[in-house]
């Protein structure tokens, strides 16, 4: 049985570049890569009644409607959890349209997270404000943890100590999301390449999990998605991207960033649940996936995507890396664009643009024969099919 947002595509994708400083506010970047998204949809802003963004943008939706032109709005909501919740925008943006609260939804993220604050450091409070998905940080700050590298390495380093994963072997994670960024000119890693000798030289962030490189990009920039019915779709300018199903599972006991409650650190409860319910809402399995973009924040986490979406076994997901299976010529292309590692790191919006891209068929690593792409940013996501 179809889902009710099996009715809804993505109608537009649009971008600002990607950079370490963009030399221009947030809100700039978000008018910007709106203004994209609707030119590439072929649609007006006076076409827009919807947005949805994060709850830890910057730009007030109100702001973004004068600066671009909107006439009015029926439907505005932001997304907490963080990076957890990227694939929850497009999910709400998609909800609103099959619930009839609205025809033509915007989904953005903008910020300049390198020129202006930085994720990756302590001293930033974007990371511990309200709506970025960390309810525990007095457990973790007072003793040092006080970066998304150290509470995803308290997660990792379980896992790693489990199945005897080391950080070298990581390493084959970093070099293959640098491998695809390579042809990719809007990346950070466009023609440069890495080997794992170059992922073994760099610095530690977090002994003995996280290197240097294998922690995402932090990055100025904005990417933005136009939402609106299947059938008004068919009509634009573009080929329509079916959101096929869409999920969003935050599993008791459970903390987005912080999530030192959950009794088993090396499954992500989050993501089991979340694909669970994707699989039964699509009639759409393991095997029927050409091409998973993956939350790739940090290199490990690509592992337990990996096993929470059933391509492999638990435990298994280093060998089917290590195999050549997320290569593009392999049997499950993992961010062909080089992810958030690779590309840059947009909350990961940017990925599932590049699954947009997948599905119509013009990526610059284009895998043959796309039939369904699934976004996975943790505890929300998305499984995109052809409209």
């Amino acid at each position: 049985m179809a889902h009710p947002l099996d009715k809804v595509a993505i109608a537009g994708i649009g971008s600002t570049e990607f950079s370490k400083n963009s030399g221009r506010s947030e809100m700039q970047l978000a008018a910007e890569c709106v203004k994209a998204a609707l030119d590439d949809a072929g649609l007006s802003p006076a076409d827009v009644d919807g947005m949805v963004t994060f709850t830890i943008d910057n730009n007030e939706d109100v702001a973004l409607v004068r600066n671009l032109g909107v006439k009015e709005l029926s439907y505005s909501s932001r997304i907490p959890h963080g990076g957890g919740g990227s694939g929850g925008s497009i999910v709400h943006a998609a909800g609103a349209i099959a619930a009839g609260l609205a025809d033509t939804v915007v989904v953005w993220r903008a910020m300049n997270e390198r020129s202006e604050y930085r994720f990756g450091q302590a001293t930033n409070p974007g990371a511990v404000a309200p709506g970025g998905g960390a309810t525990g940080m007095e457990w973790a700050v007072p003793w040092g943890a006080a970066t998304p590298a150290c509470w995803q390495a308290m997660f990792s380093h379980r896992y790693m100590t489990e199945y005897g994963v080391t950080n070298e072997d990581l390493a084959h994670i970093s070099v293959l999301m640098r491998k695809h960024a390579v042809n990719n000119p809007n990346a950070f890693g466009y023609q440069s390449p890495i080997t794992i000798d170059d992922h073994q030289n760099s610095r530690w962030i977090i002994e003995p999990v996280l290197r240097l490189l294998d922690c995402c990009q932090e990055s100025d920039g904005g990417q933005a998605f136009v939402l609106t019915s299947l059938e008004r779709a068919r009509d634009l300018q573009q080929p329509p991207v079916r959101i096929t199903a869409g999920a969003q599972s935050v599993p008791y006991p459970i903390d987005a960033i912080t999530n030192f409650y959950q009794d088993d650190f090396t499954d992500m409860l989050s993501t089991v649940g979340m694909a669970k319910q994707l699989y039964e809402r699509s009639g759409v399995g393991p095997a029927d996936i050409q091409v998973a973009m993956l939350y790739d924040h940090f290199s490990p986490i690509i592992l337990q995507h990996l096993e929470g979406w059933g391509f492999c076994a638990k435990g298994e997901a280093m060998d089917f890396v290590k195999d050549g299976h997320c290569e593009l010529d392999g049997s499950l292309p993992v961010n062909p664009n080089g992810g958030l590692i690779g590309e840059a790191y947009i909350h990961g919006l940017n990925s599932a643009a590049e699954g947009v891209r997948q599905i119509r068929g013009t990526a610059i690593n284009q895998i043959a024969n796309v039939e369904h792409v699934a976004f996975s940013s943790g505890m929300t996501g998305l499984i995109f099919g052809h409209g």
